[in-house]
């Protein structure tokens, strides 16, 4: 369960512009919950290759996260903070984004069972799996489905999507995707529950616990500017951004910010 920033921009921008510095500083703080790592990823232009850095510290005490945050890294990108599914080691090869090949992946959910999640991968890419997570397990299969889709990114997310929807249907699926070309962004959760037992552990009231965590906890908003589209998972209510619709999943085109909802997105 984690929190989930993506962007798609005209220019070069720090994710601490995307947000600006107020909305930032709220964004970091839901590390109060989400304290298990942290990551980002981006393209510094169009055409260049996908970079990352992630980090099993609480972002809000590693100064890394910061000093990433306040450059203009690219004009695409995601940040993603960890909160460690009970049971899932904090560490290196559990932290979010996953890479390959020009693509980075983090999930905001939790798929169960693991191991019938990694009974749906081929041997090649349950070979290819470093950590114990089911949402690099989540990363795997929608590679292999756009392998399998020869490259067609658009089918190949669209039928990981349904084999999830099928086999997992009240697991959380939101997620980013991003590719040499597209951000997907994924929000399928519609049979899900925000984990509220799990933050009354952390806090006193439901009234304490960070914006919409208790009652809308896997919902997700996006706005859209002359120049940018923005997308964003709850815990910042401010003006401007617009909640997604439930059970939806968009390509955003990284050339000409065009959104476009994938077809057929199947319902649980």
């Amino acid at each position: 369960m984690c929190r989930l920033l993506g962007y798609v921009t005209t220019r070069p921008t720090s994710v601490v512009d995307v947000l600006g510095r107020d909305d930032f500083d709220t964004f970091t703080a839901l590390t109060e919950v989400h304290s298990d790592g942290w990551g980002m990823a981006w393209h510094r232009s169009l055409g260049d290759e996908t970079r990352a850095v992630s980090s099993a510290r609480n972002a809000s005490i590693d100064p890394e996260y910061e000093t990433l945050a306040e450059q203009a890294l690219g004009c695409c990108g995601l940040v993603h903070l960890r909160w460690a599914t009970g049971g899932l080691p904090v560490s290196p090869e559990n932290t979010h984004p996953f890479t390959d090949a020009g693509y980075a992946f983090a999930h905001n959910g939790h798929i169960a069972p693991i191991d019938h999640l990694e009974a749906q991968l081929s041997a090649a890419s349950r070979a290819k799996l470093v950590g114990d997570t089911d949402s690099e397990r989540y990363f795997r299969l929608i590679m292999q489905c756009i392998d399998e889709a020869a490259g067609d990114e658009a089918e190949g997310v669209t039928r990981a999507l349904e084999i999830l929807v099928r086999e997992f249907p009240n697991s959380s699926l939101n997620a980013l995707l991003l590719t040499p070309s597209k951000l997907f962004a994924i929000h399928i959760n519609s049979r899900v529950d925000s984990p509220v037992e799990s933050l009354r552990e952390l806090f006193e009231s439901v009234e304490a616990m960070p914006a919409s965590h208790a009652t809308e906890y896997y919902a997700m908003d996006y706005r859209i500017t002359d120049d940018a589209v923005h997308v964003i998972s709850s815990g910042v209510d401010a003006d401007g951004w617009t909640r997604i619709p439930e059970d939806t999943a968009v390509m955003i085109d990284l050339a000409t910010r065009e959104v476009t909802r994938l077809h057929p997105v199947p319902l649980p």
